[in-house]
């Protein structure tokens, strides 16, 4: 037999996280079915990481354990399993089975102990085991031979892992999970001990419970929070702790009759798992199956090869040719021409697309069919009657042509690196990034690599396979014509086929269809144009700052050496720490994952406030060395040198809200409200003859929360132009609106937006410096007020929770994973965010649809403006002097009619020399 390691799947760990962590999915008809594709692909992932080895299923049978007898608790908190998760347990078996896995499932036995007394025994007889599991309770078994390996976030724990995550070595997990008990099995642990206190005991007196009962004269003076106490609670509840250590240890004993060769895995049984995968609805996997026996057909070319699925089926005979002669050339134009749809994808030198030169072009028409035409290689190989000028003055009309669709992985990319060729691509029609985007927000990976495998269940050439990696990685015109054509072709194969997946899912919910459609893909030209115009600075200027900045720097550095009574690293935590907590004696407010007292910014920030003068010096130097490093050492040197100017990045597919994001640089975040943060918004210039003009929305998820709730008073506020801060600050505090003090307008404004980001009572005292009892009396009284927006955030909770999802005003649909967790926090957390995402998201659809507005009325008017640059809720434009009048009017108008409210759109518009002056 192989002796591939031993692979033990937890499946009640991965069915419950699946359940909680991804969108719910149900059939046409209703059936719930989230869960089992989540378990099920994992499956498919260890099926490929793992081809030859001996694999099983566990799961928890019903019925109690052995752990039942010894405390009656055990567990019993835990709410009865949700009726939608247990209507997935049978379907999901049945899959396991008709996959030709084993699947275990012992009475009396908890999952844990049927994959302890495997693990331990095969690891006894010599062999490696990995246990797939997301269950930190299973940290207890890792050895040299057993490895723990959670897939769903792609991590491995060997011993060394365990004691760098949780700072202890495998051997004490359960002296850990004695001591600090587990919430999510009811075991109770020594009450008061948490997790950095029973790390403390383990690691100050190097062992486990036996030994700190042994040593409970030396607890008291462990470097512990709250060190004195804890003897006595040790003493006190040791009957407890050593009952929660035998409830936490994983029994490797029990008598399961069976052995590891009963483990191999048989083949699938293709029949009832398409029937089950039909039953599901798992459309992406049936195909597959109906295909098994279809015959295929056979490679015509060189660059011909087998697509490279993640699972034993047969493989499509991949046709992708290369393109060197005129005949060839002219007979695919022919083709392209007459396709209703086709996708396309530049190579080239560089990611920066300001900077990229072109290398080739690649084209797809049909699935699995492809070609590649090679314009800028090093090395062209076979000879080529094709040259740069030639094959792009013959595809400038095609790509050019609005009425020829197009479909583009990333595709704005794409039209960059074309403008500099003097082709103005029109007519992409579809995005797979954004496709994809738009089905799910908060998926991590929109890139065409990971789409394949998630969509297509295919691994793609990758291009550190044909390029090499780290310093001697080859750009792509230095890679060899036979290596690179099968990549550039397969780039437009993959992305055409994602089309035609992505779309047949976003066409079965219209509402997303519209997003792309009507919103995205019509951003995508908008955005090329905004990244070609780049913006003009004033480099001087940055460094002129620079200099300013490191000038503050050293006198605050020097005023820190003063407080700390020596010279230190201003940059290393450890060293600062020791200063903070050692030195100075500050109060602890906060430690990190290894129990050392925190030096994060909020903890210094809170230390600042309760008048701590040197944290308020680190906090001023740390703020001036980012800014000082992110912009004005920075900024100057990302003037591309062919434009004078600075060519930002924008990307549609990164926040989940679907606000844009920017980098190279990140313009998102230059602070406003300081001066040194204004100061570097002035080197942001008009050239000669122009000035910049910044428009941007007035407190536009106030007037959309308006329109959400439909609250009669705050509908009423905008609707007579009120200021709404000024008018809240009125009713909480009870005063005239003439008599509303300063500072009342920015505690109103702080519960204005605050209760729009879910604040907590809590967090708004902290804000604006009251008491807690205070400040919810002011959320009472702001509730009084406006009662609609109370019935809006519950209701808007409980569809949440109902749907697992929250929607913009345009369709645009949020998945909350965590509304259901059973972890109250996390649940609040998410519950925060389906209050806030409708008004961030919606806030995004409008910014977005205003600059397809206003770049349409530019590109037809050919008037002397372009917008420059576009940060959060604001548009800036270079405007021609004598133009700027009738320019601001219309763009405020224009941005205005972006959408329809039940309250109207503001727009302030300012203008100005440089950027803060505009603003």
């Amino acid at each position: 037999m192989s002796q591939a390691p031993l692979v033990l799947v937890d499946g009640s760990s991965y069915l419950y996280r699946a359940y909680h962590a991804l969108p719910p999915l149900t059939t046409s008809k209703g059936q719930p079915t989230g869960a089992i594709k989540g378990v099920l692909n994992m499956l498919k992932s260890l099926l490929k990481q793992y081809p030859d080895s001996p694999m099983a299923v566990v799961f928890d049978a019903k019925g109690g354990s052995f752990r039942d007898q010894l405390y009656a608790d055990y567990k019993a908190h835990r709410p009865p399993m949700p009726d939608d998760l247990q209507g997935q347990i049978e379907p999901l078996h049945q899959c396991v089975k008709a996959l030709g896995l084993p699947l275990l499932c012992i009475d009396r036995v908890e999952a844990d102990d049927v994959i302890g007394t495997l693990a331990l025994a095969t690891a006894k007889a010599g062999r490696a085991v990995v246990i797939s599991t997301g269950d930190k309770d299973m940290a207890q078994l890792v050895t040299e031979r057993i490895t723990l390996v959670n897939t769903m976030t792609g991590t491995a724990l060997d011993p060394q892992g365990v004691e760098q995550k949780y700072g202890i070595a495998p051997k004490f997990i359960i002296d850990f999970l004695a001591l600090m008990g587990d919430k999510s099995d009811n075991i109770p642990g020594v009450p008061g001990i948490g997790e950095k206190t029973a790390v403390g005991l383990i690691q100050g007196l190097a062992g486990g419970l036996e030994v700190i009962y042994d040593n409970l004269d030396k607890v008291a003076d462990l470097p512990i929070r709250g060190a004195k106490s804890l003897a006595a609670k040790l003493v006190e509840h040791k009957d407890m702790a050593y009952l929660s250590y035998q409830l936490a240890t994983i029994k490797t004993d029990v008598e399961l009759g069976l052995t590891i060769n009963d483990l191999v895995k048989q083949a699938e049984q293709e029949s009832a798992l398409l029937a089950l995968y039909q039953q599901l609805e798992f459309k992406y996997w049936i195909a597959p199956l109906l295909n098994k026996t279809a015959k295929q057909p056979a490679p015509t070319d060189m660059f011909s090869a087998p697509v490279q699925h993640t699972q034993d089926r047969p493989a499509e005979a991949k046709d992708y040719q290369m393109i060197t002669q005129q005949v060839e050339m002219q007979r695919w134009l022919a083709l392209l021409k007459k396709a209703k749809l086709f996708a396309f994808d530049t190579e080239t030198t560089s990611l920066d697309a300001q900077q990229a030169e072109l290398v080739g072009l690649s084209f797809a028409i049909k699935p699995y069919q492809a070609i590649y035409i090679p314009v800028g290689h090093d090395y062209m190989g076979a000879p080529s009657q094709l040259n740069r000028e030639e094959v792009l003055a013959a595809l400038k009309p095609l790509l050019e042509d609005e009425q020829q669709a197009k479909v583009g992985q990333h595709a704005k990319y794409d039209m960059n690196v074309l403008k500099h060729y003097g082709i103005d691509v029109k007519g992409v029609a579809f995005d797979t990034m954004l496709e994809s985007y738009i089905l799910d927000s908060t998926a991590t990976r929109h890139d065409m690599d990971s789409l394949a495998l998630k969509y297509l269940d295919e691994h793609t050439i990758t291009f550190e396979q044909i390029a090499g990696k780290g310093a001697k990685q080859l750009t792509f015109n230095q890679i060899a014509l036979e290596q690179a054509a099968p990549y550039a072709a397969e780039d437009a194969d993959v992305t055409l086929r994602l089309h035609n997946t992505l779309w047949q899912q976003l066409q079965a919910e219209p509402s997303q269809a519209k997003v792309l459609t009507d919103i995205e893909i019509p951003l995508v030209p908008v955005l090329a144009r905004i990244e070609q115009n780049g913006a003009l600075v004033d480099a001087k200027l940055l460094l002129s700052q620079s200099q300013e900045l490191g000038e503050k720097m050293l006198t605050l550095e020097h005023k820190a050496f003063e407080l700390a009574g020596h010279s230190f690293n201003m940059g290393s935590p450890k060293q600062l720490g020791d200063i903070l907590y050692n030195k100075l004696g500050l109060p602890i407010i906060s430690k990190t994952a290894t129990g050392q007292p925190s030096t994060a910014e909020s903890v210094l920030a809170e230390l600042a406030e309760q008048g701590y003068e040197f944290p308020a010096v680190i906090m001023q130097y740390r703020t001036l060395s980012k800014l000082k490093s992110t912009y004005t050492d920075r900024l100057p040197a990302q003037i591309n040198p062919r434009t004078g100017r600075i060519h930002t990045s924008y990307h549609q597919a990164v926040t989940a809200t679907g606000r844009l994001s920017s980098s190279d640089p990140n313009l998102q975040n230059i602070p406003i409200r300081t001066p040194e943060g204004r100061r570097i918004r002035q080197a942001f210039i008009a050239p000669p003859g122009y000035k910049l003009l910044a428009a941007d929305y007035s407190q536009i998820e106030l007037r959309i929360m308006a329109h959400l709730a439909q609250d009669k008073g705050l509908l009423e506020a905008f609707k007579q132009g009120m200021d709404v801060h000024k008018a809240t600050a009125a009713e909480v505090f009870g005063v005239t609106l003439a008599n509303v003090s300063g500072e009342q307008r920015r505690k109103a404004k702080a519960i204005n937006f605050g209760l729009i980001y879910g604040m907590s009572a809590f967090g708004l005292a902290k804000q604006i410096g009251v008491e807690r009892k205070e400040a919810q009396a002011y959320i009472d009284k702001y509730f009084d007020k406006y009662p609609g927006v109370l019935a809006y955030m519950e209701r808007t909770r409980q569809l949440a929770a109902e749907r697992g999802y929250v929607e913009t005003i345009f369709g645009r649909r949020l998945y909350l994973p965590d509304i259901k967790s059973t972890n109250a926090n996390v649940r609040r957390a998410a519950e925060r965010t389906a209050i806030n995402a409708p008004m961030q998201g919606t806030a995004a659809d409008i910014i977005k649809r205003a600059m397809v507005k206003v770049d349409d009325w530019l590109q037809q008017t050919k008037l002397a403006a372009k917008v420059i640059l576009q940060v959060h809720d604001e548009l800036v434009l270079e405007v021609r002097d004598d133009l700027l009048q009738d320019i601001s009017v219309r763009i405020a108008e224009l941005m205005a009619q972006a959408a329809d409210l039940s309250v109207s759109l503001e727009v302030d518009v300012g203008v100005g020399n440089n950027w803060d002056e505009a603003h």
